[in-house]
Parts: C-alpha cells; structure tokens; sequence
C-alpha cells in the first residue's frame, strides 16, 4: 500500500479536528472517503468542501457508542465503498477533573466512546479488512504513555486503545490486516471544547498555547502517510515524541514529572 489511489476510507470521528483533516488528505490522494459522526450537518460540510476539491466522500451518521449504529455505518461504508481498505477508528473526546470530583458515570462515559466506540468499530470492520488485507488506524494519544493529574479518564482510555492496537496487531498478522497506532500530542481539534459529557462548547477557550499546537492538515499529512507505509505506530508533534520517549526510557523521571505537574490546571487533552 504505497499510495492511496482507489483506496476505500472509513473514518469515525470524521465530522471535525483530525478525522475531518484526515478525509480530506485521503480524498486530495484520490481516495474514496465515507466518514461517520453523530451530526449530520457537519458531516456533509465536511463532504461538501471535498467534493468542491473534486473528491469523493460520502457521509453517514454514527454514534459510537451504540452498536447497532456502527453496523449501520459500517454496513453502508462497505456498500458504498464496495469494500474496505482502512478504517481509522478516530471518534473520542475527554473527560476532565480530579478522580476525587469525577463520578463512576463520568469514567463510564469516557470508555463508552474512547474503548468501547474503539472495539464496536474494529468487531463490525474486521471482516472487510480481512478481506482486503487492509490497515487498521487506532487513534491514541501521547496521554496512553504520559498521563496528567486531573485526566485520568482520558489517560486511561488512550492506555487502553494502546494495549488494544499492541494485541490486535499479533491476532490480525496472520490475516494481512496491519495496525497502526496514532498517538498524537497537541492538535488542532475540538477535543478539548468537549465537555464531560461529551458537548461541543465552541465558545470555550483552548487551554494549550497556540506555539504547541500542530495544524490538522500537517497532522492529517503524517497519519496518512505512515497508515499508508502501514507502520506500527506514529507519535506526532515535537513535544509528543519527547513525552513518548521520556515514559519509555526514564520511567522514573516521568513519574516525577506527573507528579509535580499542576494538577489544579485543567490539562490540554492530547
């Protein structure tokens, strides 16, 4: 898979931020893009800007947190498509706020779309990805290896997408399918105007500073790329790949680090 000419594309997540981003990447390199979102209308604005480009997308309404609904777009993504080639598992958003605040419902809201929307998009994909012998795209995050006081719901949503992609690749081997694992640091996204309850606030300002934060389009740039060379995993932005490289090599001085981090300043999720 060395370029993506004719591919077949299905993207959750797809109606803003890095699925947005990434739709419209695989649709300038000629591939055929059907994205998923729970809003109708910025899934077709979205569409509407690729075909202006003279792309291909369609779109189709999905919540990931109801498994009858990710059939359905599945299905229709595999009809539409005539099969599929990669699938980029991207929809999630992030809990904030000290586990002391947080409630139970609050964690099981974050794993409802981060783990379990994750697991209802790979189980209703895999049988067109096998038969493609296509890529799987699981979106982590730099959080699943460095993970910040008050965003543990998040952290520990992207540390298990992280294991599930590390299992995943092993099981789907054997049948020609590749996982590539997506941890990205600061990207321009929504993500971090979500609420807890997983509600867009446009109006919320982004706690990250600007000089931090990779464009989407730059972002989007770098997936493709390494989903198309089917590596295992891809760290994006500078700072990223520092995070990654300090949890990997100086545990210790990591934990030092979260630790002494501040904890009363809600996190920028990455």
């Amino acid at each position: 898979m060395r370029n993506a000419s004719g591919l077949r594309v299905f993207i959750t997540g797809g109606s803003s931020g890095i699925g947005a981003a990434l739709a419209r990447r695989f649709a300038q390199l000629r591939a055929k893009v059907v994205i998923a979102a729970r809003s109708q209308e910025r899934l077709e604005a979205v569409c509407q800007g690729i075909r202006a480009q003279g792309g291909w997308a369609q779109a189709v309404v999905c919540d990931v947190t109801d498994c009858l609904s990710v059939e359905k777009a599945v299905a229709f993504a595999v009809e539409s498509l005539g099969g599929l080639d990669v699938v980029v598992a991207n929809a999630g958003f992030g809990v904030v706020g000290r586990v002391e605040e947080l409630t139970l419902e609050d964690f099981e809201r974050q794993f409802e779309t981060n783990v379990y929307g994750v697991i209802r998009t790979v189980k209703a994909a895999l049988p067109a990805l096998k038969e493609s012998r296509g890529v799987l795209a699981i979106m982590g995050s730099v959080s699943g290896y460095f993970p910040s006081p008050g965003a543990s719901a998040y952290a520990m949503s992207k540390f298990a997408v992280r294991a599930l992609a590390e299992s995943l690749r092993g099981e789907l081997r054997p049948h020609g399918v590749s996982v590539v694992l997506i941890s990205p640091g600061f990207v321009e996204s929504n993500i971090r105007r979500v609420d807890n309850r997983g509600i867009l606030r446009p109006e919320a300002p982004d706690p990250v500073p600007p000089w931090l934060i990779m464009s989407a389009e730059k972002a989007a740039k770098l997936m493709v790329r390494a989903i198309l060379k089917r590596k295992p995993e891809l760290v994006v932005t500078g700072h990223g790949k520092v995070a990654v490289f300090l949890a990997r090599h100086f545990p210790r001085l990591t934990r030092a680090l979260v630790s002494r981090s501040q904890a009363r300043r809600q996190p920028g999720r990455n």
